[in-house]
C-alpha cells in the first residue's frame, strides 16, 4: 500500500513538472500570447537555451519561431522583438506602455534605487532628469561649448601615435587602438564633466588617477557580468548570487569619488570657472533650484554620462577602424574625401563633419553592422498590450534585437557586406523607419546621440587625415564579437600606422 502511494505521488509530481514545462504551449493557444520554444523548465524557464552572445542566440530562436517571441527568463516574462514592424509598434502605439525600465540589481545599486536617468520609471522624476539631460547637458549649444575639449584631446591622441615606440624601417609602428580609443574617450568625458584628464602618460599616476582607473575597470567588469539573480531570485535568497555585494561596494566607491569632485568644484569655483565643466553648470543651477539639482542628482547624472558615453563611443571607433582596414577601398575613399574637403593645411574640426558625407556613411554602416548596443536597453510594460496581434502581459521585459534587425537580409540588400554607399540612397527612406536603431527609439532613446556622433566622427577623421593605416599582417582583422556591457571585439584591435602629411603634422 505504501509503495503504491509512493508511485502515485511520484507520477503526480512528474505530471505536474511536465505541465509546468509545457505550460507556455497552452498559454499561447488559449490567451494568444506570442510564440515560444515549447519547453520552459521550472524555475529557470528558457534560460537553458542561452549562450553568449545573447543577441545571436535570440536571433537564432527568432528565425525558428518568429520575430515576436515571449520567453521566460526565470521568473520574468520577456518579449523579444526582431523585426522593424514589431519594433515600430512597440515604440509608437505602445511607447508609453513600454516607457518603464525593469527593476534589475544594477539599477538598484548603481542607479540610486532606480532614480537615475537610465533606471528611473516613467513619471515626473524621469521627465525632470530627461529635461536636465537634453537642455542643460546634451543640447546642441552645450555640446558645442565643449568642442575645444574634444579637439585638444584628439590632439593628445595624435601626438601619442606620433611619439609611440616600435617604429620600423618603413616608418610604420604598431598601435593598440582599443586602449587608445578608450582612454581618449574617458579623458573627453571627464574633462567635460570635471575638467581633469585621468589617462595621461606625462604627469604619471597619482592616487586620484589610480582610484579613477580602478573604479572604471570595476564598473565595466561588474556591469557587464550576467546577473542570474535578476531572473532567478531564489539564488539571491540562498546567498548563491555574489554580484549584489560587488555592486553595492562599487557604488560606494563611485559615489565617494564623484562627491569629492563636486566638493572640489564647489569650494574653488570662481566666476570664470562658472560654466567651464558640467559639474560647474549643474552647481550653478543648484543655487536657484536645490531640489532638482541636489548632489545626488548631479552624481547620478555624471555617472550615467561617464558609463554610457565612454565604452560605447570607443567600441564604435574600434569597429569602424576594423571594418576600414578589412575594406581598404573604403578607407581610400574616406581619405580622399578628407583631403579634398579639408586638405593638409589644418586639422579637421567639428565644423567640417557635415562636409564629409562618405565618412558619415562609414559611421552609419558601422553602427548597422556592429551596434555596440546589439540589444537595446531593456524596457518593461506598465500594462498589458498587443504587439503584432499578440497579447503581451503587464510587467514583461522588452528586448529589441537591433543587431538582428540591422542584419536582416529581408530588409538590407547584401546585409552582411560593409557598403557605406548604401546610405547615400537611404536618407528619407529607410532611416527613421525602425530598420536602424543604434541609439534606441521613443521616449527612452539615448539623448547623447549628437555628442557621440560628433566625437566618433572627429576621431576617425583625424586619424585618417594624419596617418596611413594598415593591418598588422596579411590576415584580415578578426571581427568576432566578445561579451560585455557593450558589444566589444573579441580580439582588441592592433594596427599599423605612419604619418602621411608632414605639413599637416606641423600643427600637432
Amino acid at each position: 500500500m505504501e509503495i503504491s502511494i509512493f508511485f502515485v505521488s511520484l507520477l503526480l509530481s512528474f505530471l505536474y513538472l511536465l505541465l509546468l514545462a509545457f505550460r507556455p504551449i497552452f498559454l499561447i493557444k488559449s490567451l494568444k500570447f506570442p510564440p515560444s520554444p515549447p519547453l520552459s523548465l521550472p524555475i529557470i524557464g528558457h534560460l537553458y537555451l542561452f549562450k553568449k552572445p545573447l543577441h545571436q542566440t535570440l536571433a537564432k530562436i527568432s528565425q525558428k519561431y518568429g520575430p515576436i517571441l515571449l520567453l521566460q527568463f526565470g521568473s520574468r516574462p520577456v518579449l523579444v522583438v526582431s523585426s522593424p514592424a514589431a519594433a515600430e509598434e512597440c515604440f509608437t502605439k505602445n511607447d508609453v506602455v513600454f516607457a518603464n525600465r525593469p527593476r534589475l540589481l544594477a539599477g538598484k545599486h548603481l542607479g540610486y534605487g532606480y532614480t537615475t536617468l537610465v533606471w528611473s520609471p516613467y513619471g515626473d522624476n524621469w521627465r525632470s532628469l530627461r529635461r536636465i539631460a537634453t537642455v542643460e547637458i546634451l543640447s546642441t549649444h552645450r555640446v558645442q561649448m565643449f568642442a575645444d575639449v574634444r579637439q585638444d584631446e584628439i590632439l593628445h591622441l595624435v601626438r601619442r601615435l606620433l611619439n609611440g615606440g616600435g617604429e620600423r624601417e618603413d616608418g610604420y609602428r604598431a598601435v593598440d587602438l582599443k586602449s587608445a580609443f578608450f582612454e581618449t574617450m574617458a579623458n573627453v568625458m571627464m574633462l567635460t564633466i570635471g575638467g581633469k584628464r585621468y589617462y595621461d602618460d606625462v604627469s604619471g599616476n597619482s592616487e586620484e588617477k589610480l582610484r579613477f582607473k580602478e573604479i572604471v575597470a570595476e564598473t565595466f567588469a561588474v556591469s557587464g557580468a550576467t546577473n542570474i539573480g535578476d531572473f532567478v531570485p531564489i539564488l539571491r535568497w540562498i546567498g548563491m548570487d555574489k554580484i549584489e555585494n560587488k555592486l553595492r561596494a562599487l557604488q560606494v566607491k563611485r559615489d565617494n569619488f564623484m562627491q569629492d569632485l563636486i566638493e572640489e568644484h564647489r569650494n574653488f569655483k570662481s566666476e570664470k570657472q562658472r560654466n567651464s565643466t558640467l559639474i560647474d553648470v549643474l552647481l550653478s543651477l543648484q543655487e536657484n533650484d536645490p531640489q532638482n539639482y541636489n548632489d545626488e542628482i548631479i552624481r547620478g547624472m555624471m555617472q550615467v554620462m561617464l558609463t554610457a558615453g565612454t565604452d560605447t563611443s570607443a567600441s564604435t571607433m574600434e569597429w569602424a577602424m576594423s571594418l576600414l582596414l578589412n575594406n581598404p577601398d573604403a578607407l581610400t575613399k574616406a581619405r580622399a574625401e578628407i583631403d579634398c574637403q579639408i586638405g593638409h593645411s589644418r586639422l579637421v574640426d567639428d565644423s567640417d563633419l557635415p562636409r564629409l558625407p562618405y565618412l558619415q556613411a562609414v559611421i552609419k554602416e558601422t553602427l548597422r553592422l556592429c551596434p555596440v548596443g546589439p540589444m537595446l536597453v531593456p524596457h518593461e510594460s506598465a500594462a498589458g498590450c498587443t504587439v503584432g496581434g499578440y497579447r503581451v502581459p503587464s510587467g514583461a521585459m522588452l528586448l529589441v534585437n537591433a543587431w538582428a534587425i540591422q542584419r536582416d537580409p529581408k530588409v538590407w540588400e547584401d546585409a552582411m557586406k560593409f557598403k557605406p554607399e548604401r546610405f547615400f540612397d537611404l536618407d528619407g527612406k529607410k532611416e527613421g523607419s525602425f530598420v536602424m536603431m543604434p541609439f534606441g527609439y521613443g521616449r527612452r532613446g539615448c539623448p547623447g546621440e549628437n555628442m557621440a556622433l560628433r566625437v566618433v566622427g572627429l576621431v576617425l577623421a583625424s586619424l585618417i587625415q594624419c596617418f596611413e593605416w594598415e593591418r598588422l599582417d596579411r590576415e584580415t582583422v578578426d571581427m568576432s564579437e566578445g561579451s560585455g556591457l557593450t558589444m566589444p571585439k573579441a580580439q582588441p584591435l592592433v594596427a599599423r600606422c605612419r604619418p602621411r602629411a608632414v605639413e599637416l603634422l606641423q600643427h600637432v
